[in-house]
């Protein structure tokens, strides 16, 4: 592999980790939103923010997995830190990923808040899931770019 070809895999992997950085704080800033509506009362406000949380939920999920972990399931990641890091948090990962996908099952969508004190309950519970999946996250992504220096 030529030095070109190492510096534009290096610019596309920076690249993937920006946008995974962009979309995870864009829905820690909307869940510090959404927390900070508490006490829940149902109406619009709650309602439609929480919508927004949940579409931004689901497309950090998503690049996640396209920006980082579809590498290492399909193997073409190479740097043993790396795989090391990902061997060891990834099965983690799958797990809270589940979590975070049955929360956005349960409040996506057009259905009204009723439940406020469940949906305490579940904001609670995902917000130590998010803090889990990002200690878990960083724990690769400091794996990427230590292995750069």
């Amino acid at each position: 592999m030529g030095a070109q070809e190492v510096a534009e895999r290096r610019a596309d992997s920076l690249k993937k980790l920006h946008t995974l950085i962009e979309t995870r704080t864009r829905t820690l800033v909307l869940f510090s939103q959404l927390i900070g509506l508490r006490p829940f009362e149902p109406g619009e406000e709650t309602e439609a923010l929480l919508q927004e949380f949940c579409e931004t939920l689901v497309d950090y999920t998503a690049s996640a997995h396209f920006q980082l972990y579809r590498f290492i399931e399909e193997g073409t990641e190479r740097r043993q830190a790396v795989k090391v890091a990902a061997a060891e948090v990834y099965p983690r990962i799958t797990e809270l990923t589940r979590h975070i996908l049955d929360f956005n099952d349960k409040y996506d969508g057009e259905s009204r808040v009723e439940d406020t004190a469940a949906l305490d309950r579940d904001l609670s519970f995902l917000g130590e899931v998010l803090a889990d999946r990002i200690a878990a996250e960083d724990r690769i992504l400091e794996a990427l770019t230590s292995s750069r220096r």
